[in-house]
């Protein structure tokens, strides 16, 4: 029993890796599945969608590790955050889609209670501001639509697969899951009843939130029983991946979206400058603070120019693309298709384009939208920086799909005037799920352990001369705020 089975569920599809004793990968499955958007700014999932793609892939994994089942030490669970279902505890069955983090439905709700002066309190007691973003007003929204009753149960998609996977013996979640609800105190770890009385949210349907690497149940999905030992949030199994444990340490993830968070230690800090307080991880009871950043927009951005303006037949193609552009150029793509996330937090902004010339054409688009990425990243880090006071020497470690194009790291280091570190291990999600599940089952070494075999592949260094950089950021902010009207 030498091996660690990471389930990663993501925004758009689920992927299951077999990892052996020395966290080398042996095997992997991945599945996309359906998206679903019944109305402008709504986004949804069949969680039934999710829990097949799910039973698929670790089957599929496990059959191309070549490994038997009963060769598994512990399942590690990796997940989209702030992705709402509700289902009835009877029957297991969902009463409504899953409400997907980027889903803006309930922006009109929020407007509401900020209006009452009600953010200040949401922000002291959970980290976190009043945006549709997160799970509470998600949760109040299904509840109100399809009817309150008794037996009704509430989860993050971590909680959903894990009910599913222990058929209901086990209604729980983690730390960093928990925090990401807004129902959550960060200070106590614990359900605030205040504020679920504030969203009109039943206490007694959310599940008990555990540690990180702690004991979620046991499932028989495989044939022998594996018990689930790790459990984090994508962003916070990502920060656990990339070994930043250490105070002032950063990593930045670039799927759908970006999430940049910065471990500021024991005690959590209000931010000054709207990014979120958030828990990195809790092991051993013990929680570890950060600061997270989070842009709606980054690899969905690429997405956008292949499934909706067809100028690349799939994503590597941005970076040839982007090379050939006019540099005499200055286009800015301020994606904001769902809003925009951090520092701006504007639910009701839309996409923008700025800087069109006669000339501008795919090249131009491309090299525009993966510089929108480096130009929200830096809005996040400039933003840590104030709210800590500076981040000195601190260098960015990133990960996710699209840190695997060397030209927009480029580009981020040189916006950032920064060095960028990329690991030799990219598939840092689920790295740290299997490290936390591994970890607890005692299969896999302690913290610094683990952390000493972080590696890096490659380290950007800025090209670009600073007065560039700083001008071509002066028009990025001009282009947000006129997007922002």
């Amino acid at each position: 029993m030498t091996y660690i089975l990471a389930i990663d569920q993501g925004t758009t599809s689920s992927r299951a890796i077999v990892f052996d004793k020395n966290l080398q990968i042996v095997g992997s499955d991945q599945r996309e599945f359906p998206q679903n958007f019944p109305d402008s700014g709504w986004v949804e999932h069949d969680p039934e969608d999710i829990w097949a793609s799910v039973v698929a892939v670790m089957k599929g994994a496990v059959q191309k590790a070549g490994i038997e089942p009963d060769q598994i030490a512990a399942i590690g669970i990796t997940n989209q955050r702030e992705t709402t279902v509700v289902w009835d505890r009877e029957t297991g069955k969902p009463i409504h889609n899953a409400i997907v983090w980027q889903d803006r439905r309930t922006a009109d709700f929020c407007r509401k209670l900020k209006e009452e002066g009600l953010e200040a309190e949401v922000t002291e007691r959970t980290g976190l501001l009043l945006d549709p973003y997160f799970s509470g007003t998600k949760l109040r929204w299904i509840l109100d639509e399809c009817g309150r009753r008794d037996g009704l149960l509430f989860g993050t998609v971590d909680s959903f697969l894990i009910w599913r996977m222990t058929e209901g013996k086990s209604h729980v979640t983690d730390a960093t899951n928990a925090c990401r609800t807004m129902l959550s105190n960060l200070s106590t770890g614990e359900w605030d009843a205040d504020i679920c009385k504030m969203l009109d949210v039943p206490i007694g349907m959310l599940p008990k939130v555990l540690d990180s690497a702690a004991d979620f149940g046991t499932t028989d999905i495989l044939g022998p029983s594996i018990p689930i030992l790790g459990v984090a949030g994508d962003q916070q199994a990502a920060t656990v991946g990339q070994a930043c444990f250490g105070k002032g340490m950063m990593k930045s993830t670039y799927g759908t979206g970006c999430f940049a968070l910065l471990n500021v230690g024991e005690t959590p800090v209000v931010s000054k400058n709207r990014l979120l307080g958030t828990v990195a991880y809790q092991i051993d009871g013990k929680r570890t603070y950060a600061l997270e950043g989070a842009i709606f927009v980054a690899g969905a951005v690429v997405q956008w120019l292949r499934d909706g303006l067809g100028i690349i037949a799939k994503a590597a193609d941005t970076h040839p693309l982007a090379e050939k552009a006019d540099p005499n150029q200055r286009i800015y793509l301020v994606p904001a298709f769902t809003g925009l996330g951090a520092p701006h937090w504007d639910p009701d902004a839309r996409g923008a384009i700025f800087g069109l010339t006669r000339n501008s054409g795919p090249a131009e688009f491309a090299r525009a939208a993966l510089e929108s990425v480096g130009y929200q990243t830096r809005d996040l880090v400039d933003a840590m920086a104030a709210d800590v006071g500076g981040l000195g020497d601190t260098v960015l470690r990133v990960d996710g799909g699209m840190s695997a194009s060397d030209w927009a790291m480029q580009f981020l280091s040189d916006i950032l005037g920064a060095p960028v570190d990329r690991p030799k291990v990219l598939e840092t999600t689920a790295l740290g799920a299997a490290w936390l599940a591994g970890m607890r089952a005692g299969v896999l070494p302690g913290m610094d352990e683990f952390a000493a075999t972080w590696a890096v592949e490659r380290e950007f260094q800025p090209r670009m001369q600073e007065a560039e950089r700083e001008a071509r950021y002066r028009g990025w902010q001009a282009a947000v705020r006129r997007t922002m009207g």
